[in-house]
């Protein structure tokens, strides 16, 4: 009788421990499959690709891109952020403020070379032709000019290439300094002084409102400077607009700005006309390149107000 019972208790031991191991298997199975969906779920949430709300809808556009393209306006804002581009538009190649060595010149009519180039992301002004061809080679994103404001349109720039944090970064250190250094301006010209931002182009002159590159987004939005009233009335919601010689006086400030390409045309300024406006007078005319004052992203920006500190505040 003690040896049955004897048996019997080994044989419940037995089954004891037995269920012990399936249940610390089953426990441990879970865990590991808990673990391996976790990882999925990290993986995805960290893949290849990120879906950027465009203006046209979502796109699935590369998580870290390696060979951006920008076929206008743009590739100041993805140099400023350290992403790799392979090809720029003609405008952007001709900026010596940009550092394009070793980057091909290409255009939106040019989809053989663009193909060549392999790019894994396509950039560019909404008003670029040949879009669902370009989709085809890369996801392309683009953007209405002026839609966004001039900082805001750099932090979308972040969003896309997944470097929103650096872009807003720097929008707040940038709009800290040119805004200090605004109130110096201010302190050494008076609170109401003028400024004007004129350029020549094609044989025709510009005067620009707050927001058509230039300059203007520093001088008007961040250092609030005042613009003259007929600058205003003209081109502040246009953002530009286009002058004679004969009126060219009643658009200057008391300080004007010239943009200007040495190639271009630029007689209007040995004339009667510009040398007796007061501002040239008194020799508050400052002469950018146009070349280098075209954009308003943060390369761009960062010459611009460099510029303005230098000229303004010179002794």
């Amino acid at each position: 009788m003690k040896k049955v019972l004897l048996s019997m208790l080994l044989l419940l031991l037995f089954t004891l421990v037995a269920c012990g191991q399936d249940s610390d298997k089953e426990q441990a199975d879970n865990e590991s499959g808990d673990n391996q969906q976790e990882e999925t779920t990290d993986e995805a949430s960290s893949g290849d690709t990120i879906t950027y709300e465009s203006e046209n809808g979502p796109v699935e556009v590369p998580a870290n891109p390696e060979r951006v393209i920008v076929l206008s306006t743009f590739a100041g804002n993805v140099l400023a952020l350290d992403v790799p581009l392979v090809g720029v538009d003609s405008w952007a190649k001709s900026n010596p403020r940009y550092d394009l060595e070793g980057v091909e010149e290409v255009s939106d009519e040019n989809l053989e070379k663009i193909i060549e180039l392999d790019p894994d992301l396509i950039i560019g002004l909404s008003t670029i032709k040949n879009i669902d061809k370009l989709n085809e080679i890369a996801p392309t994103v683009t953007f209405t000019y002026g839609n966004l404001g001039y900082l805001e349109q750099h932090l979308e720039i972040g969003k896309l290439l997944n470097k929103e944090e650096e872009a807003q970064a720097w929008i707040d250190d940038f709009k800290t300094r040119a805004q200090a250094a605004g109130e110096e301006i201010k302190a050494k010209i008076g609170e109401d002084a003028t400024v004007s931002v004129i350029e020549n182009f094609e044989k025709e002159l510009y005067v620009f409102g707050d927001n058509w590159a230039r300059g203007t987004e520093i001088l008007y939005q961040e250092m609030e400077l005042k613009m003259p009233e007929k600058v205003k009335e003209m081109a502040l919601e246009a953002g530009y607009y286009t002058l004679s010689l004969e009126v060219l006086p009643e658009y200057v400030g008391d300080y004007l700005i010239v943009s200007k390409q040495e190639e271009t045309e630029s007689s209007f300024m040995e004339t009667d006309t510009f040398k007796n406006i007061p501002a040239v007078q008194e020799g508050n005319v400052f002469v950018a390149n146009a070349d280098e004052f075209y954009f308003n992203d943060p390369l761009t920006l960062e010459y611009q107000l460099e510029f303005f500190k230098e000229h303004f505040l010179a002794e």
